[in-house]
């Protein structure tokens, strides 16, 4: 029997829709459209059979395969949504809201038994960032951060908590993947001279210290991200400082740790100084590849005792991502970068295709582990949205681009179970295409979107974007929403106050530009903070997305 054909979801101002996959590319006539304007979010299940979206008025869960409806809830400001593992609980989450007379606001986080409708619990959770409960694989344990302590519920029981991790000031936390036991990471931020610290414990032993399966402290960490590999017997710690007092970078400083849960732990020594762009675990946990240095950035793959296995050399790069069976690895260079991608044979360590995907906002593998989409999203461009779908052998198979005075939002895969779509053989040789030569023109100096259509001028602004200087730019956007709301008022004075800076920020990083299209040339400060925007731009989405 043939594997199944993976849909693509798509969302912008013309509503929402999905595309068969590969190879027919039609809009699939079985999920009806829903031309609303105003969808906010959607989600797919983990095993891809279930889907779920709001559209301004109500939140609607469908069978995929059927489009029959499943549920549908009253939740018109819903603007996150997710499924637990096994389909049994949606969680939703609107912006939190206090009372006019300055008093504690009502619930925001519901959890809904999807067969019954039924509203099992409700938390106040201000922040969306991090807001959705986690659940392990089999749903026998859920957890969220409450107050410095990590709550843990049993079999989605959720009025009782079944076990507490009380850590002074844990910030974050993230449970293991795949089957049991339990594991989870948890990070504390270092205070008043002590250093920061994670630790891995197995559920429920949260004896202190001496019960932790493993612990790594660090001095240098404002804030770190947290990488379970995929069999999760070890951790990938990112740990960032906000600022870099040595003045070598603008974006501070990052170093990155490795921890196992057989206590082992060590640091991943990167032979280029500067920023750590991006760190990724191969599916098959045995190995993980890092893209970091200032530009042109350096990749090199790790071994689990963190020696080096394979160096890509240096170019101009920020991301890294492997298909699903992990034989195939795609670096790419987006946000102020051009949108070169590099595929690459992992097994061999031979180049397969450079293809280039300009103005990309966004990159996602087919759950086939054959092809992937690339995709320009508003609000992070305004201009020239749309998407394609590529092989890996560099053929652009399918495009849409969205007309004038539209807008798409975001795009992304229906998931599948592992194991549904076998690793094949890969090859080097350009798969046919309809589509005309993709090809990329020789290459020019690159002009970033806001300089497009103007004359050309001396400024040095633009070779720095391109990557031929020692800059920096911010990390490639990861399957983020892109919100189509206008700004308004949010209600919580904190969060109105950050919008009001960072839109201070751009409209100064806007005149900045103006200044280099103009001939003017920035000072080095200035051209850092140019290259800020795209970062800039992202927190702005992330706090205005909720209202």
């Amino acid at each position: 029997m043939a594997p199944p054909t993976p849909l693509l979801a798509v969302r912008g101002s013309k509503g929402l829709y999905m595309v068969n996959g590969p190879p027919s590319f039609t809009e699939n006539a079985t999920f009806k459209r829903d031309a609303g304007k105003n969808c906010k979010a959607f989600t797919f299940s983990q095993d891809g059979s279930l889907f779920a979206w709001c559209n301004g008025e109500k939140v609607n869960i469908v069978n995929v395969t059927s489009a029959e409806l499943v549920r549908s809830f009253d939740l018109p400001k819903a603007v996150c949504l997710e499924l637990s593992p096994k389909n049994i609980i949606l969680a939703t989450w609107q912006a939190y809201t206090t009372a006019n007379d300055g008093t504690a606001g009502v619930p925001n986080l519901q959890l809904y038994d999807v067969k019954t409708g039924k509203c099992l619990k409700s938390f106040i959770q201000k922040k969306m960032q991090n807001w959705c409960p986690c659940w392990a694989e089999d749903e026998s344990i859920c957890a969220r951060s409450v107050n410095n302590e990590i709550h843990f519920f049993e079999k989605n029981e959720f009025n009782t908590i079944a076990n507490k991790l009380h850590l002074q000031k844990v910030s974050d936390f993230v449970l293991s993947p795949g089957s049991q036991p339990n594991k989870v990471a948890v990070y504390v931020p270092g205070s008043k001279g002590a250093p920061s610290f994670v630790r891995l414990y197995q559920y429920p032993n949260f004896g202190g210290p001496q019960s932790a399966l493993a612990n790594k402290s660090f001095f240098k960490a404002d804030k770190v991200t947290m990488l379970w590999n995929k069999k999760a017997t070890a951790v990938l710690v990112i740990a960032s400082t906000e600022v870099d007092k040595t003045g070598a970078s603008y974006y501070g400083e990052q170093t990155l740790h490795y921890i196992a849960t057989n206590g082992e732990s060590a640091v991943v020594q990167l032979p280029k100084t500067g920023p750590i762009y991006d760190v990724v675990w191969n599916p098959n946990s045995t190995e993980f590849c890092v893209v970091y240095g200032f530009m042109p950035a350096k990749a090199t793959v790790f071994s689990l005792k963190c020696d080096p296995v394979f160096d890509f050399g240096t170019g101009p790069r920020n991301a890294v991502y492997y298909n699903p069976s992990g034989h195939i690895l795609v670096l790419a260079g987006f946000g102020n970068l051009r949108g070169q991608m590099e595929v690459w044979d992992v097994k061999n360590y031979k180049i397969i295709s450079k293809p280039l995907g300009s103005d990309s906002t966004y990159f996602a593998w087919c759950p086939d582990g054959e092809h992937f989409v690339t995709a320009t999203c508003a609000p992070r461009l305004r201009v020239g949205n749309g998407y394609k779908i590529w092989h890996y052998t560099g053929s652009v198979l399918h495009q849409y681009e969205v007309p004038v005075n539209e807008e798409l939002w975001q795009v992304s895969w229906q998931p599948f179970l592992d194991g549904i779509f076998p690793a094949k053989a890969v090859t080097y040789q350009a798969v046919p295409s309809e589509l005309p030569n993709t090809e990329p023109k020789p290459a020019q100096a690159y002009r970033p979107p806001a300089l497009r259509n103007k004359p050309v001028t001396s400024s040095k602004l633009e070779a720095r974007v391109d990557g031929s200087q020692e800059s920096a730019p911010p990390p490639a956007t990861r399957n983020v929403p892109c919100n189509p709301m206008p700004a308004v008022t949010s209600g919580d004075p904190e969060v109105d106050k950050k919008i009001k800076n960072l839109k201070k920020k751009l409209k100064a990083i806007e005149q900045l530009k103006e200044q280099a299209a103009s001939g003017k040339q920035l000072e080095k400060n200035q051209l850092e903070k140019i290259q800020k925007e795209g970062s800039l731009l992202q927190e702005l989405e992330d706090l205005e997305l909720g209202f």
